[in-house]
Parts: structure tokens; sequence; C-alpha cells
């Protein structure tokens, strides 16, 4: 029998039950008073293991977690490349319930819109052309479940 290395997608990080035995990440950026950190976002699925392959493996999110804290529960959350803000897949968290494929406009912000389409096409996602909406350019697609998301292109921000 062949060991194989899983896939980013099939990866999963334990998260101890003690927040004590959590470890500081010195790159966080602190909360300070005032802040107002805006850091997860629940995407309603409803197949979180084809959910988690296409964001991670088509989308080139990070997967951060992957856990099972218990029973009829789980939690995958995924971070796009250099962003602060991270996505959430849940089952069994009531109060994250909401109808399946009703996020809408989620952007993705890029120095490089064009670039980005090309990549995102390459690794098998169905985006939209280049639009200018005056001066800022975007390009459209969906999840598996119908979840809109934009790329989005400032060009006055590279």
């Amino acid at each position: 029998m062949t060991e194989t290395q899983p896939t980013q997608a099939q990866t999963t990080t334990e998260i101890p039950a003690d927040p004590a035995g959590i470890p500081a990440d010195a790159t966080a950026t602190p909360v300070r008073p005032g802040m107002l950190l805006l850091e997860l976002v629940p995407v309603p699925v409803t197949d979180i293991d084809r959910a988690k392959a296409f964001y991670a493996d088509r989308l080139g999110f990070h997967v951060d977690v992957d856990v099972r804290p218990a029973d009829g529960v789980r939690v995958v959350q995924l971070t796009p490349p250099g962003s602060a803000c991270s996505i959430t897949l849940t089952e069994g968290i009531p109060f994250l319930d909401m109808p399946i494929g009703t996020l809408r406009g989620l952007h993705l912000v890029v120095s490089d819109i064009e670039k980005a389409r090309a990549e995102l096409i390459e690794r098998g996602t169905d985006v939209g052309p280049v639009e200018d909406l005056g001066g800022v350019y975007y390009a459209f697609f969906a999840d598996p479940d119908g979840n809109t998301w934009t790329l989005q292109h400032m060009p006055w921000r590279t």
C-alpha cells in the first residue's frame, strides 16, 4: 500500500480543548480598544468537503482548521492568501445556520485582476469577464452552492 501526503484540502489542525494550550501568534493584529476587526465570515454550504476542496484547491485559500469538537459539529476555517479575514464552513452550529447559497458579493481585492482571473480559471473556477465599473474593475464567480464572489481591482491601491 502506498502512502500519500495529504493535499491542502485534506490538511487538518487540532485545536486544544483548553485555550491555555493555544500558542500565542506573534503575527496576529492586537485587538486594541475601539477596534472592530472583521476576521471571520460564515459561508453557507451543503457539502463541507466539496466546499473545502473548492476554496482550497481552486481558489488557493489556506486551510487553517478542520475540527469536529463535538458529535455532529464540524468547523472548517480557510483564509485567502494575504488576508486578515477568513471564512468558515460549519455544520451543527444552529446560530450560524442560514440558507445555502445566499451569501452575496464577498470581495477579494487583487493587484492584477487579469492575472488573478486567469489563475482562477486555470484552477477550474468559472470566472466572468473583467468589467470596468467607473474605474474600479470587477470579475464575478460563484462557489458550488451559488454563494457569489467578486475579484476587485482598484488601480490606485497598487
